[in-house]
């Protein structure tokens, strides 16, 4: 074969690779909607079991969170989770698959039982309701408990990780830093008290 030859071939080819490379692509197609038929699974005996207390439910609470409907793991209605933060109360966001929140949980548990303390309210984010009252049943957490499946709160609050617990005082909702993950109640008292001390 002969250089003439060679070079007509490997320019035939660059052209066929410039063509391909400008070449208009369709956008992808945006996954399917989610089956609107489908039953929900049945979590009678799995929130009769966990027993969880009901969700509060007042009149206003944090801006950021206004309009984001939560899933109140007591019963299965939908609640406004900004009206579920009214007043002074910590909430404590966590997840199914987060290990640091299966420690956290019972020491939140634990400190809303004592005597004096604020409000706890749990926000689970990004899992689904038959494992969140699973994971809450079989540690014992009897708080009331929203969750947010789809995770809009967290996209709105912007935690670094999970969990994250929040002072939420007057409608504005501040992050507990130290400690990042609680490991006793007295971290959560001492941490609600420097919260009251600062606001």
């Amino acid at each position: 074969m002969g250089n003439g030859v060679r070079w007509s071939i490997a320019a035939v080819i660059l052209m066929i690779a410039g063509v391909i490379a400008i070449w208009p692509r369709s956008e992808p197609a945006p996954p399917p909607p989610r089956d609107s038929t489908q039953t929900a699974p049945d979590l009678t005996g799995a929130r009769a079991e966990a027993d969880l207390p009901a969700c509060p439910d007042g009149a206003d609470g944090p801006a950021e969170l206004r309009g984001i409907a939560a899933e109140c793991l007591a019963d299965g209605r939908a609640v406004d989770i900004a009206a579920a933060l009214e007043g002074r109360v910590l909430v404590n966001m966590w997840a199914t698959w987060c290990q640091p929140c299966k420690t956290e949980l019972p020491i939140l548990d634990a400190y809303a039982k004592e005597p004096g303390a604020i409000p706890v309210v749990t926000l689970g984010v990004e899992s689904r309701p038959g494992d969140a009252l699973e994971l809450l049943t079989a540690l014992k957490v009897k708080l009331p408990s929203l969750l947010d499946e789809d995770g809009h709160a967290r996209q709105k609050l912007h935690p670094i990780g999970l969990p994250a617990t929040y002072l939420v005082e007057n409608g504005t909702v501040t992050l507990i830093e130290s400690p990042r993950v609680f490991t006793s109640v007295d971290q959560v008292r001492q941490a609600v008290a420097n919260g009251v001390a600062n606001g």
